[in-house]
């Protein structure tokens, strides 16, 4: 049996949800609560993130900071003129104009890390592929766990030879985007229970479950696969103290939105979305080009969530979408642990 890995008197741990979602509230909602919380690094400042992980550290609760790790992606430009032509008129019914020059962004990847540190966090997560052993044993040395976000047990493999303290192991049902290493891959579409008993076989390290969590039957079926504990998302986007927009809190309670799907069409990498008529009419167009894609659409989003209109926006959940409840955080935490 592997060490515990994270500190928290329960298994529950709040994913990292970038662009809004995840805040310093809803982090120390989930804390309160015994659960353990990650403040999400993705699409935010250095400066700003510092802003968040102070506050936090005050409470004294453990906690940890995701990071994504810079893309590798080669862009076509061709392929992204074509896609920001297509989505042309998606940006007229907003007022928005498409830039379709390709972006190229580290997300400030040595400035967070350099954050990191200078100002140590228990636990450090790694999503979109690895960094060199070199950033994972320098978070070691000033006493930080490195967590590597995987997808299949090759991803696992490659994750423990970098150094790595941990796993989140991530199913095909997880909200949001795919942590596949190579974005050109669609995640394979297995149980997230079977994906953790999987990864044990090959890899001796101890397991964050994350993907398709409905309840707290889906939390004891991935307890008893392996997992130390299991990540929710999705099931917390509804509560009190997300920085969920209004617009993507009533989409997730619409019975109009009936299923999710994977989809490019928003980033340039697979995630797992609420099925609405930007995924539909843009199905397969969208080049695999994280995170040019991203900023190409970044605008059109940004006027879709503030005209209140989710035909157009990125309504990423996973598949328990269904049992998002509004309501404090901790009950939430509380009731997936069963006590």
């Amino acid at each position: 049996m592997s060490a515990p890995i994270l500190d928290s008197p329960l298994p529950i741990v709040a994913a990292p949800m970038a662009g809004g979602p995840t805040t310093v509230a809803l982090s120390t909602a989930v804390a309160s609560a015994g659960g353990f919380p990650f403040l999400a690094g993705g699409y935010t400042t250095p400066e700003a993130l510092a802003a968040q992980i102070e506050p936090l550290r005050a409470t004294g609760h453990a906690f940890g900071v995701n990071l994504f790790v810079p893309s590798r992606d080669v862009v076509d430009p061709d392929a992204l003129a074509a896609y920001a032509a297509e989505l042309a008129p998606e940006a007229d019914a907003l007022g928005v104009v498409l830039d379709p020059t390709p972006v190229a962004d580290d997300d400030r990847w040595e400035e967070k890390l350099a954050l990191l540190l200078a100002r140590p966090v228990p636990v450090v997560s790694l999503t979109f592929g690895l960094p060199d052993r070199a950033a994972v044993a320098a978070l070691r040395a000033v006493g930080t766990r490195v967590l590597a976000s995987v997808t299949a047990p090759s991803e696992a493999r490659l994750a423990r030879d970098v150094g790595v303290d941990g796993l989140v192991v991530q199913g095909s049902d997880a909200g949001g985007h795919s942590a596949v290493h190579d974005p050109g891959r669609d995640p394979e579409p297995v149980a997230t229970a079977e994906l953790v008993r999987r990864v044990l076989r090959e890899v001796d390290l101890p397991v964050v479950a994350a993907g398709g969590v409905d309840g707290r039957g889906a939390v004891r079926g991935l307890l008893d696969a392996g997992a130390q504990a299991v990540a929710v998302g999705t099931l917390l986007l509804r509560t009190d103290e997300a920085g969920t927009s209004p617009t993507y809190r009533r989409a997730l309670a619409d019975p109009a939105f009936t299923e999710t799907v994977l989809t490019r069409a928003f980033t340039g990498r697979p995630a797992r979305a609420l099925r609405n008529g930007f995924v539909e009419r843009h199905r397969g167009s969208a080049p695999t080009a994280y995170p040019a894609v991203h900023h190409l659409t970044r605008g059109l989003r940004q006027a879709a969530a503030a005209a209140g209109d989710a035909d157009r926006l990125h309504l990423w959940a996973g598949t328990g979408y269904r049992h998002a409840s509004d309501g404090p955080a901790g009950d939430v935490v509380r009731a997936l642990a069963g006590v």
